[in-house]
């Protein structure tokens, strides 16, 4: 039995990722936005919020706001045109061939026990949120936007993959209705990117991959959690098992 959500749930993946920057401010509104642009949840030529929406969301002043998109200006990963219609829109993703993250991107997570720490994080997080998203009584819209979510990583060539399976893996955190769950599968997804920037692209892995996102997708929208959790943790071990034959 489904249990009834006790709030509406966001439907945007901008309105689930992006939350209150605290401590370092700037830091870490340009840490949030960076890898919300490499995670898909801002794509390429996609005009961002309004500053005054965007730093009401972030909770930050609209000047702390416009220092952290000229940052983002300075990496390449945005244009601002001024004027009417004017506005900031993301250029770059931070991906180079095959949808991967550049070098630039990384933090140090490929190696030994940082890599193994990397993969057991999204192991304990990613299943749990499946299982979590499919004792919610979803929406027609949540319906929905998973199903599209699925399709649209199917139908992503190479290049736009990766960014195509994030936005699906955090459109299933979302619909938990759970800030804290979405904040940890950013995480997650945002660790994952930099360890597949090592490998190659895998056409098999990818097809094997998508059969398991449609039997997860199924599992949630079946409303059946024990098998949500249990075709995720499949999804994180196949996914973990190339790394560490590839990677070492």
């Amino acid at each position: 039995m489904t249990r009834e959500q006790p709030a509406p749930q966001p439907t945007r993946l901008p309105d689930a990722v992006l939350r209150p920057a605290v401590g370092n401010v700037f830091e870490t509104t340009v840490e949030q936005l960076a890898t919300a642009i490499r995670l898909g949840v801002f794509v390429v030529g996609e005009q961002l919020p309004p500053e005054r929406d965007l730093a009401e969301r972030l909770g930050v002043s609209r000047n702390t706001l416009r220092e952290a998109i000229a940052a983002l200006r300075d990496s390449g990963l945005v244009t601002t045109r001024r004027g009417r219609g004017g506005g900031t829109v993301v250029t770059d993703a931070g991906h180079g061939p095959g949808g991967r993250p550049t070098p630039a991107a990384a933090t140090g997570i490929r190696h030994g026990a940082a890599l193994e720490d990397a993969l057991d994080y999204r192991r304990v997080v990613e299943p749990g949120a499946a299982r979590l998203a499919a004792t919610r009584t979803l929406s027609r819209d949540q319906r929905d936007w998973l199903l599209e979510s699925c399709a649209a990583v199917r139908a992503a060539d190479l290049s736009a993959h990766r960014i195509a399976d994030s936005r699906l893996h955090l459109a299933v955190a979302t619909v938990t209705g759970s800030p804290m769950v979405v904040e940890a599968v950013t995480r997650a997804q945002a660790a994952l990117g930099e360890l597949l920037a090592a490998i190659p692209v895998l056409r098999t892995n990818i097809e094997h991959s998508h059969e398991q996102h449609d039997a997860v997708v199924a599992a949630i929208l079946d409303g059946d959690p024990g098998a949500a959790r249990t075709i995720m943790e499949e999804h994180c071990d196949a996914t973990s098992a190339l790394l560490r034959g590839l990677i070492g």
